[in-house]
């Protein structure tokens, strides 16, 4: 290892392979056979990311500033522009490299998001109802969850449910008694999120001014309002690093709490992407740094969700894979799996894949040729089961026949019915760090299995295998060693790799027998 300007130079050990960094890479993962180059410091593509890698000897890099790393021909180059990255640990293996960055540079708080997260589905409104969400149309679909045979769980009121952006309070045309809707929400079971953002409409002449008047909006190089570009139009930005904008924001959605009886928000945007360098806040801060202040801002609340985080593992955060399309490849249900193991890597274990059958408002909002695949939505929701947790948007009841629904009722219920794993592991993250979803060179090192993306470990006992290619009946499952006793009544005795039964009915998943 060389070191100099704020470079690591690091020869890579015989098959030695690393991940983390961006989680959007997952699919790429693990690093090193192969020549790549990513930039931390130019965005995050939507998703959580962090300036770490780790080793499956062992072995990690961290920086505490955005880093820009290379794999080429057994080397890796590790640069930071600000802050010094630095090489720690020698010989181990990928889980002892994972706990020791934790440790040391982002240890677990010891607190959680809300246990129901963990237990029951998630519904968000975005896709079914997209812009337009109601009072009505809300109270409809909640309605619907349980007349289908689907278990209540956290609803979540996506965009527009308010008078603009930055003005958090309900639009009385759509929500004409918003307390009556979340008192009849929480009799039939469920827990109420909304959706909320750190922008600001410049439109709304008396909010804006006040914000601005009091110095809570970002400003650009020239010391004016930034005012950007984002995917709902051109907006003012909360200044998060201003302690007084926050709690300006906090105040108003505790409003939403005491009067409303809401459970929690969504917490969207924020990414660096949003920010520039040279922008002037109450605190300086590189973009990556804005996006990290905007993830603390929802600490406070157990009911929470974001997107894009940079550097926030160990935190009590909810983490949503970004918009997936309704797709078979990697831009869809195939990039699960590999992502989502790459966020347990990267230090967030609390993690949602995306809404099932694919979150992507592109694909059906003015597309009167969009139609939902049956299959494809099926195997979303059986890959998503077994997450440390799962989220419906668009209503199955509604895109599905009855076979096709059921499928999903029971990936549903299967989530529920192992709630009481899914919340043990996650107290177990909360003291530890270690991830829920992990991957099977996590669990078994030195065992081959660095390259198996399209499987994974629930803990160390419950390995699933979902399927994620079309049309497909069977497929090969890695078992590790040991004795397995599958969903379906097999038992396997591994190490081997077998070709097992998966029709549309089945979500294949083992438990490692105790000896």
């Amino acid at each position: 290892m060389s070191m100099e300007n704020r470079k690591l130079s690091i020869r890579l050990m015989d098959n030695e392979v690393w991940w983390g960094g961006d989680i959007t890479y997952g699919d790429q993962m693990p690093f090193g056979r192969e020549t790549i180059e990513i930039d931390l410091a130019a965005g995050i593509r939507g998703n959580q990311a962090a300036p770490l890698l780790v080793s499956s000897k062992g072995r990690y890099v961290w920086a505490d500033a955005p880093i820009r790393y290379r794999f080429e021909d057994g080397l890796l180059t590790v640069v930071s522009d600000s802050g010094e990255p630095v090489l720690r640990g020698e010989g181990g293996n990928l889980r002892q490299a994972f706990l020791s960055a934790s440790a040391e540079h982002f240890p677990a708080t010891g607190t959680l998001p809300d246990a129901r997260f963990f237990s029951v589905p998630q519904y968000n409104l975005w896709i079914e109802l997209q812009y337009e969400p109601t009072q009505e149309k809300t109270l409809r679909y909640a309605e619907a969850v349980l007349a289908n045979g689907l278990p209540p769980g956290v609803i979540m009121i996506d965009d527009n449910w308010m008078e603009d952006y930055g003005v958090w309070r309900f639009r009385s045309d759509r929500f004409p008694d918003p307390k009556a809707m979340t008192d009849r929400l929480h009799e039939l079971g469920f827990q109420v999120m909304l959706w909320t953002c750190p922008f600001v409409s410049p439109d709304n002449a008396a909010n804006f001014r006040m914000l601005e008047s009091k110095g809570y909006l970002l400003r650009d190089e020239r010391g004016e309002t930034a005012i950007r570009r984002w995917w709902n139009g051109y907006s003012a930005v909360l200044d998060c690093t201003n302690s007084d904008a926050v709690a300006w924001y906090q105040e108003e959605l505790q409003r939403l709490m005491d009067d409303y009886g809401i459970d929690g928000f969504k917490l969207d945007a924020g990414d660096p992407e949003y920010y520039r360098a040279s922008d002037r806040s109450a605190v300086p801060m590189h973009p990556n740094g804005h996006c990290e202040a905007w993830a603390a801002v929802g600490r406070r609340y157990a009911f929470n969700e974001y997107r894009a985080c940079w550097k926030m593992g160990g935190q009590p955060l909810v983490q949503r894979l970004r918009d997936r399309q309704h797709s078979w490849d990697l831009n869809g249900l195939a990039s699960l799996i590999p992502n989502g193991l790459a966020q347990g890597l990267a230090g967030y274990a609390y993690i949602c894949p995306d809404m099932i059958g694919g979150g992507q408002i592109g694909d059906v909002e003015n597309n009167p040729s969009f139609r939902i695949d049956q299959e494809l939505f099926v195997r979303y929701a059986q890959c998503s089961a077994l997450f440390p947790m799962m989220q419906f948007s668009t209503a199955p009841w509604r895109v599905l026949d009855r076979e096709h629904l059921a499928y999903c009722v029971e990936a549903a219920k299967l989530h529920a019915e192992l709630g009481d794993t899914f919340l043990a592991l996650a107290q177990h993250a909360s003291t530890t760090g270690e991830p829920i979803m992990r991957h099977m060179a996590y669990v078994f090192p030195d065992c081959g299995l660095e390259d198996v993306t399209d499987q994974f470990m629930v803990g160390d006992r419950l390995l699933v295998a979902p399927v994620v290619e079309e049309g497909a009946r069977r497929r090969v499952i890695r078992f590790p060693a040991g004795e397995w006793l599958g969903d379906d009544g097999s038992r396997v005795q591994g190490p081997c790799a077998l070709e097992a039964d998966a029709p549309l009915s089945r979500l294949p998943h083992y438990r490692l027998v105790e000896e």
